[in-house]
């Protein structure tokens, strides 16, 4: 906690969007304590919205597309030269990637909420050749969600923010549940007026 607070006290701006980049490609940062501190500073008047809102997008943009891009260039190269010698066969890949056209969205905008999956989905939507237009619309999507409910957190929750970080996995859970059963209500009306 206190790296970050040095870190964004050292950087600005730019350090919310750099600890976001690396924090989503995968390296061990605390990513919801992060934006529900920077929320609360948005609460205390410590940081101007504008700017930090740019900075907590644009970082989990660009994290989530870095993973993409990773897997996209090195996964589907995996993939084929180790993926026979683990049972990972071309019909597979085939058929994950129907998966991603099919359902894949909803993971990438809500595999944000949930640590260690938000770092693998977009690898994987990369690997599977997912387009990027329709990774970039639901994992963007999912950036703003997710960036939001946390920020809000801190930014309402006020001087208890500490506290609710204790609780973080319980919320992400719980937001998370909510986000799906909105998503399946909203698929459930569409598929039935078709």
């Amino acid at each position: 906690m206190e790296l970050i607070q040095q870190w964004i006290g050292q950087y600005g701006y730019f350090g919310i969007f750099a600890l976001l980049v690396l924090g989503i490609a995968g390296l061990p940062v605390p990513d919801e304590t992060l934006l529900t501190l920077v929320g609360y500073w948005l609460y205390r008047g410590k940081l101007n919205a504008a700017p930090a809102l740019a900075a907590v997008l644009l970082g989990s943009v660009c994290g989530i597309t870095l993973s993409y891009l990773l897997g996209r260039t090195t996964g589907y190269y995996l993939l084929h030269r180790y993926g026979p010698k683990v049972h990972v066969t071309p019909d597979k890949v085939e058929r994950v990637h129907g998966w991603f056209k099919r359902f894949g969205g909803l993971t990438l905008s809500f595999g944000y909420f949930v640590p260690g999956i938000r770092h693998l989905t977009a690898y994987v939507a990369g690997a599977s050749k997912l387009e990027y237009p329709l990774f970039a619309a639901f994992a963007y999507s999912g950036a703003v969600l997710w960036t939001a409910t946390f920020m809000s957190l801190g930014y309402f929750l006020g001087e208890h923010w500490a506290e609710a970080l204790s609780h973080e996995r319980h919320v992400a859970l719980i937001a998370c549940g909510i986000l799906l059963g909105a998503a399946l209500v909203w698929w459930l009306r569409r598929r039935k007026r078709v």
